[in-house]
């Protein structure tokens, strides 16, 4: 039985600073690791404890089933606390691994498997999220509302990526928010998305299709945050299923927000102006 009590990874408070998702992996730095071979510390005993966990593959949500009594925003507290200090880093881009996109265009690739732990967390927020999308057509976990509006450059408006093989869904996607003031792009074909996903400038929401063809829409979002310069790249799904397990399947692999088909236009535009910060 789920403890709906106990504070979900993905609450407003833990993203207090700087957002910290179950799949995030942090290594030790060389000041790490002089800190824990050292004879003394000038770390706690908390954060030395933690500091020990971090092994370079274990996630933040390994990491909160290895410390069942702490609580996941006093995790996320220390994790901040550790890279402030610099005693934990994110990996490199030559550290991350598969970062060739084209692989998940083929069809062949099999479906990402996240851990114990993470999908722990996101299996907590889902438990809320399913029967709100599933009422209203339209959820938006807590989570991923920003921690800052996004902000115009040189008086530029959000640029928005639609991905869905439905040339007419996407153009009447298209007119909807074009309408509402948003620079839109669509994207179909294979082609066409990998060129979107490698090309600049990136766009600053993706609104993915789940059923696409040859290719599951939760491996694009999965590979995404796993590329450095798409991780923090916002994404609502789009889905026929507002399932307890489609709703989880996309929180653990990083999404913000979910709309079910047929979209209604006001929980279109308002799901992408929450996930903005446009509200």
């Amino acid at each position: 039985m789920v403890d709906l009590n106990k504070v979900s990874v993905y609450s407003l408070a833990n993203r207090e600073v700087l957002a910290i998702y179950p799949l995030d992996v942090y290594r030790l730095s060389d000041k790490g690791e002089t800190e824990i071979s050292a004879s003394a510390t000038a770390l706690d005993t908390d954060l030395l404890h933690l500091l020990v966990l971090i092994d370079g593959t274990a996630n933040v949500g390994d990491l909160e089933q290895k410390l069942p009594a702490l609580a996941p925003e006093a995790l996320r507290d220390r994790l901040r606390v550790l890279l402030a200090g610099g005693y934990i880093r994110q990996p490199t881009a030559e550290e991350e691994m598969g970062l060739d996109l084209t692989s998940f265009f083929t069809g062949t690739a099999a479906p990402a498997q996240h851990s114990e732990g993470a999908r722990a967390s996101a299996d907590r927020e889902a438990m809320l999220g399913a029967p709100a999308l599933e009422a209203d057509g339209y959820y938006v976990s807590i989570a991923r509302a920003p921690a800052a509006a996004w902000v115009p450059k040189d008086g530029a408006v959000p640029a928005l990526l639609v991905i869905d093989d439905d040339r007419d869904f996407s153009a009447l996607v298209e007119r909807l928010l074009v309408k509402a003031g948003f620079a839109v792009r669509i994207a179909a074909t294979r082609e066409e998305i990998v060129a979107e996903l490698r090309g600049t400038p990136l766009p600053d929401l993706v609104l993915l299709d789940v059923n696409l063809p040859g290719i599951n829409g939760f491996e694009i979002l999965h590979k995404m945050k796993q590329v450095p310069a798409l991780k923090a790249t916002p994404v609502i799904m789009m889905t026929a299923e507002a399932t307890r397990e489609s709703v989880m399947r996309g929180l653990v692999g990083g999404a913000d927000g979910y709309l079910t088909k047929p979209l209604k236009s006001e929980n279109l535009l308002r799901g992408v102006r929450t996930v903005l910060g446009l509200v």
